[in-house]
Order: structure tokens, then sequence, then C-alpha cells
């Protein structure tokens, strides 16, 4: 701007010059060429020291930011003095991460190298994708797949078998208006304490002490090298597909001119499972689209996306029924498993307990590197056997046999009911976070898609807090009892996605999928890894219709008992007894 003026004087008084000024001019234009100097100067002057200012308040928002690890985020555009300091709320915050937890990293693949699988010219090729799962396994038949028997640490799929429901196309007329996706993260390294870790550390510590011979050879070169909690490479992959796979399902809900809210906590596989989802489900310029809402995931905070943190007693003796399930079971069917490893391992004192953790290994490993030596150890049968351990897990920690099974869940069953009821929730009856879940910025209302993530334990005490009951068969836990609804394998895989979706049609439809007279009517619908889970199986006031919907109105009169049944604040605080695996058959306590 000093340029411009000085330019401006230098011209006004040159064409002066030029009309022939007498001398008083002439002296009139040295006084002025002097002023213009000194302003220059002055200008000049002032010039640099707005530049040193704004540079020492850049350093100091920047060394501030750093300070406090980015509480509270001031955020300058690089040399734009002019900018505005932002203050970005702790729960919108998505880097640098909070309460992140463990995020090791574990050795990386090179499966073109040391996949061992061959395919002989009489045996088909069945390349891997990305996994190699054509492993040979003694007893399985053609079409099976032991992929699909490892419970919560299956690879995604969608249900193969269904609920019991065949699936429908929405008659003509009929909408889909408002989806809530609750999802799980994708597949990940083992959590802390897991015991693939202890048999690692087993291994190592017995290093030139033993041999393995057979089958087990391998351990004689063996190192554990996982890492821990964060997503593998394939669980990143789940997640962007279930974002594609829900952009074609449910695209039109969204409003373009809109930026929704997408809850998750601070887990880092958390995290990063909701930014992966909405890169697949938006693209690449996803933060266009959505805003990321990251919960705190740690004690003392409450949390209905890891509804455990808050609840005392689901980490007690008192909820100990799925554990001791579980191990009375491993005891039974690994006898023969860990016989036959006890004579191919010399110099350690070989358990049934290392057995089952080897086991466990098979899925952990392929998630991780694309291939395990430990998959084709086991025969089918004895994977088979491997998903019941799961599935008595589940369901004597987080399902109908636990006590605390439907507290864990009820917070966000309160929370998906807000929603569809169009208000906030400002009271404590749960562990939900009322500082979030008061405020329309941070629990919105007025979306018609809602993308939610948690953990699979949390997802199965929320199906448990609805009040699924078509998943409350007893499992006994010295035998397998054939097929049964609590598959984990089917409920609760990586990346398990549950839709509910609300349906508008133009007149009442009747059991059998006819149109009859009267007003539009709303009705819900549960999708569980892509099959329908029928609501009159477990909730008679819904009929028996044969696409497993509910009137809304019905569906939302019954989870009008969703809190009293779960008696929270008893069921996660209360003082008492622990009881056997089997003595619990609500979700709640007995006493």
């Amino acid at each position: 701007m000093g340029a411009v003026m000085e330019k401006g004087s230098w011209s006004y008084s040159y064409k002066g010059l030029g009309s022939g000024e007498d001398e008083d001019e002439k002296s009139t234009w040295h006084r002025s060429s002097k002023f213009n100097q000194s302003l220059r100067n002055s200008l000049l002057f002032l010039g640099i020291c707005v530049v040193f200012f704004c540079t020492f308040m850049m350093l100091s928002n920047s060394l501030l930011g750093l300070s406090t690890l980015g509480g509270a985020n001031a955020s300058k555009k690089s040399g734009d003095c002019s900018s505005s300091s932002t203050t970005v709320p702790q729960y919108f915050q998505t880097s640098p991460e909070l309460w992140a937890g463990p995020t090791a990293t574990g050795r990386a693949p090179f499966l073109a190298q040391t996949n061992p699988v061959s395919f002989a010219p009489t045996v088909t090729f069945v390349p891997n994708t990305p996994l190699e799962t054509a492993v040979p396994i003694i007893g399985q038949s053609l079409n099976q797949s032991i992929f699909q028997l490892m419970g919560q640490l299956s690879p995604y799929f969608p249900n193969p078998s269904g609920f019991g429901v065949a699936e429908y196309p929405l008659p003509p007329g009929a909408n889909i208006t408002h989806v809530q996706m609750l999802s799980r993260h994708g597949s990940r390294y083992p959590t802390t304490g897991a015991n693939v870790y202890a048999l690692g550390q087993k291994i190592a510590n017995s290093t030139g002490k033993f041999r393995a011979t057979g089958p087990l050879s391998f351990l004689n070169d063996w190192t554990y090298e996982l890492g821990a909690e964060i997503l593998v490479p394939r669980g990143r992959q789940e997640l962007f597909d279930s974002g594609v796979l829900h952009y074609y399902q449910y695209a039109q809900l969204y409003n373009p001119h809109s930026k929704i809210i997408a809850r998750t906590t601070t887990q880092d596989r958390m995290l990063k499972s909701a930014e992966y989802f909405l890169a697949g489900f938006f693209g690449l310029e996803w933060t266009n689209n959505a805003t990321i809402e990251v919960i705190i995931e740690a004690n003392g905070f409450n949390n209905s996306l890891a509804g455990y943190v808050n609840c005392n007693n689901s980490n007690s003796f008192r909820n100990a029924g799925g554990v001791n399930a579980m191990n009375e079971w491993v005891e039974i069917y690994l006898q023969n498993a860990t016989t036959r490893f006890q004579s191919m391992i010399h110099g350690v004192n070989w358990t049934v307990a290392d057995t089952y953790a080897a086991q466990t290994m098979c899925p952990y490993e392929t998630i991780a590197y694309g291939y395990s030596a430990f998959c084709s150890l086991f025969t089918y049968e004895e994977w088979q056997n491997f998903e019941y351990s799961l599935d008595l897990y589940f369901a004597g920690s987080s399902s109908f046999q636990s006590p605390t099974g439907r507290a864990v869940g009820v917070g966000y069953v309160q929370e998906m009911l807000a929603r569809l009821n169009n208000h906030t929730l400002g009271y404590s009856g749960s562990q939900i976070n009322t500082t979030l879940d008061n405020n329309t910025v941070t629990f919105p209302l007025n979306q018609s898609l809602y993308f939610d993530f948690s953990h699979d334990t949390n997802i199965m005490s929320i199906l448990t807090a609805f009040g699924f009951r078509q998943f409350n068969e007893f499992l006994p836990s010295t035998k397998h009892p054939g097929p049964h609804n609590l598959t984990v394998s089917h409920l609760e895989p990586f990346a398990a996605r549950l839709d509910i979706e609300i349906i508008e049609t133009p007149s009442p439809l009747s059991e059998d999928r006819t149109y009859v007279e009267g007003q539009k009517t709303s009705y819900i619908h549960f999708v569980l890894n892509q099959r329908t889970i029928p609501l009159g199986v477990s909730f008679p006031e819904c009929g028996g219709r044969l696409d497993g919907w509910c009137e809304l109105g019905t569906f939302l009169k019954v989870q009008e008992n969703a809190e009293a049944l779960a008696r929270y604040d008893y069921a996660c605080n209360g003082d008492y007894a622990g009881v056997p695996y089997g003595d619990v058959t609500d979700g709640a306590p007995n006493n």
C-alpha cells in the first residue's frame, strides 16, 4: 500500500512540474518528496514490526498447542496472521489421539514369500483374497471354512444361514426413512493380556530348551511378533468395504447439504474404524460430510459405546459364568489335541491352556500375516468346538446368562429410542454421557442416517438389553448342542454391523405382506450382518410377520420396560453373590 501511495504522489508532482510551475511550486515538490521519503520509511518500519509480531504469535500458538497435546486446538493458516484462533472441543478432536490405548504394530506380512499352501495339478487353485483361507483341514468338506468358526475373531462374513426368516424386498410404495447403524471395529491385533501373548512368552522363554517335531516343528524357529489392539490391514479393508456397502444401501438418506455426526470411542481401533467406514461411504473427502464425535473410553467416563467400562460388576467375579463355562468346555474338547501336541514337543510342559492359545493364534496370525501354520494343527470338529467355546463365553458374560448382560447395553438402547422419539437425554439412569446426550450438537435428532461404532461384547449386551430372547437358549458347558441361535461368528465377527431401519408404508401391511386399508404406518426392521432378525420371535406383540418387521409404535411400547429390566445400578454396582453359569437366565441379577 505504501508503494502505491508513493507512486501516486510522485506522479502527481511530476505532472505539476511539466506544466510550467514556478519556484514556489518546485519548493513545494521538494518538501513533498522529503515527506514521502519519511512516510515510506515509517511504513517500512511498521511493516517489519507487524511481520515480527505475527511470527511471534504463530510460534507461541504452536508451542502452546504442543504443550497441551491439542487439548485446545489453536489453529492458524500458515502465513495468515489475520486468521482467528479456533478451539476444537475434545469430543470432536481426532488428532492427536487421546486415550488411544495400546498401539503396537506387529511384523509386516510377506505372504508372496511365506505362503506354503500348495495347489498341485489336481487341486483347483484358490487365490488369497487377501487372506490365505484355502488351508487343508482334516474333516473339512467342500464349501466349509474354519474361518467362519472363529467366533468374534472371524474375519467379517455375512450371516450364511440367517435368523429364521426369509429376506424380502420393500413392497410397492414403501420407503426407508431412517437408519441407525451400530458397527463393531474391524479385525485387530490381540488385546492386552490375551492368551496368545502368554504362549508366545512361554515359547520365547524356552528357546534352546525344547524340540518340536512333525506338524509342530515350525515352533523351533517361531517367534511371537503380533502387535496390540490396533486394526490390521484386513480390519481397515472391512470397515472401508462396509462403508461402500452402506452407501449403496442407504446413500439417498444422506442430505448432501448437511454434515452428520458419527460417534465412536477414543481407542485407536475404534477411531480408525469410523474413519475408514466414512471414507468408504463418502470418499476420501469425508470430512466435508461428517464429523466424528470421539467419546472417552476409560475408567470413570460414561460411554454407551463401551458400557462395560463403567459397570464394575461386569468385570468382577459376579460375571464369571461365561469364563467358567468356556474353560470347562475347553478342558473337554481339547483333550485329544493336547495329547497329540505333547507327543510332538519335548522340553516344555504343554497344557490344555497352551493348546487353546495355539488354536486362538490361528485367526490372529491369519489376519495379521495372511497365513498361520497353527490353523492346520486342528481338525474341523475341533474348530466347531472352538466356536462353541466362544458362544459359551458370550452367553455367560454379555448375554442372558450374565447378571450384567442387559445393564451394559441399556445405555445405547436408551439413545436409540431417544432418537426415534425425537428427544435428548438429560438424565443418568445408565452409563450414557448426559453431557453429550443432552445437547443436539453432540446428540443430533435431525439426521436420517446415524453411524455408531462399538465393541463385540457391547453389541451383544445391546441385543440383550433390547430383549432379543431368540438368543436366550441355554448352552450346556459339557457338550455341543448342535446348531443354535447364539453363534458368535454369526452375531459378532470383526466388523459386524446392526442396521436398524424405519420403514413407512402408505397403509398397514399385513403379516403376510399384503396392504390393507388404513393410514400410513411405520415399521422397524433389524438387520444384523445382512440378515433380518425376526422381531416377532422375541416380542410376541409384534406378531408372526413373514418379513420379521414390527409396527414401530408396538416396538416402542415393548421397549418401555428395557431400563427397568436391566436394573442398571444394582447390576453394575450392587453387592450380590456370584452364581454358577446357567443360574442367571434374563441378563440381570436374580435377587
